[in-house]
């Protein structure tokens, strides 16, 4: 079931659009060259950042956190 709230969200959607009249962006043109490069280079920074913090952490979880001489039976993983 949608919650209500988006209910009202998507019935006034198209009244909103409605409500636009064409061409009244200013300065919504084409991006710059340089804007464009700038941002694509920022985009690809933040997700390499995400996936290096991503394996960080992966990494730090699947150390085991004490080592003990015991024997595990049927426990995979542990001895």
């Amino acid at each position: 079931m949608v919650p209500p709230a988006n209910i009202l969200l998507l019935l006034l959607l198209p009244v909103a659009a409605a409500q636009m009249t064409p061409g009244s962006c200013s300065g919504c043109g084409p991006l710059s060259l340089p804007l464009l490069a700038g941002l694509v280079a920022a985009d690809a920074v933040v997700s390499l950042l995400i996936v290096v913090v991503v394996f960080v952490c992966a990494r730090l979880r699947s150390r085991p956190t004490q080592e003990d001489d015991k024997i595990y039976i049927n426990m995979p993983g542990r001895g």
